[in-house]
């Protein structure tokens, strides 16, 4: 299954860095338990560096403070592991970057829950988008089930579909 996910993962980055680069739009990432795959994945692609403004790999709660400044009392009333949190890395990476699209990432890659009740496997995306001077966020959650490596791979992947949704690639 992971080769075949990979693979889908390398096709929609492909797709999608053709399609920023014709429409002449950059994207910026924000990335916790993914660690970089997505902004790894979309490197892979030649002409990347025409749409890939950058990626925050901000692991720890302290480099989401530091790197996006996440307000600590968000973190404290929602936890790592949240809409609240997803939408608010997505927002500020626009912000940092002047991109006109940012996605962000959080969750648990595994084996262990986060100890309040959310299972390995739970990941939060988001994709912000400024259009016309307004900007626009749009989160999920999923659920996946594997190993740490597999879960990384499909929050990965279901970040890059979720960037071709919202921008209708």
């Amino acid at each position: 299954m992971e080769i075949d996910l990979q693979v889908r993962a390398e096709e929609t980055a492909r797709r999608l860095v053709g399609r920023l680069s014709v429409q002449k739009h950059t994207l910026a990432l924000a990335e916790s338990c993914t660690g970089g795959l997505i902004s790894e994945l979309i490197t892979r692609v030649s002409g990347a560096s025409a749409v890939l403004w950058g990626s925050f790999v901000c692991y720890s709660p302290s480099a989401k403070k530091q790197m996006l400044c996440i307000d600590g009392g968000l973190l404290d009333r929602f936890g790592l592991v949240s809409a609240e949190t997803v939408r608010d890395m997505a927002r500020k990476a626009l912000e940092i970057s002047g991109a006109d699209i940012s996605a962000a990432v959080t969750g648990l890659a595994g084996p262990d829950g986060d100890g309040g009740g959310l299972p390995p496997g739970t990941v939060w995306a988001a994709v912000a988008v400024r259009r016309d001077g307004a900007v626009a966020v749009t989160e999920e959650k999923f659920f996946f089930r594997g190993l740490r490596a597999e879960v990384k791979m499909q929050a990965a992947a279901a970040v890059l579909e979720k960037i071709t949704e919202v921008w209708n690639i």
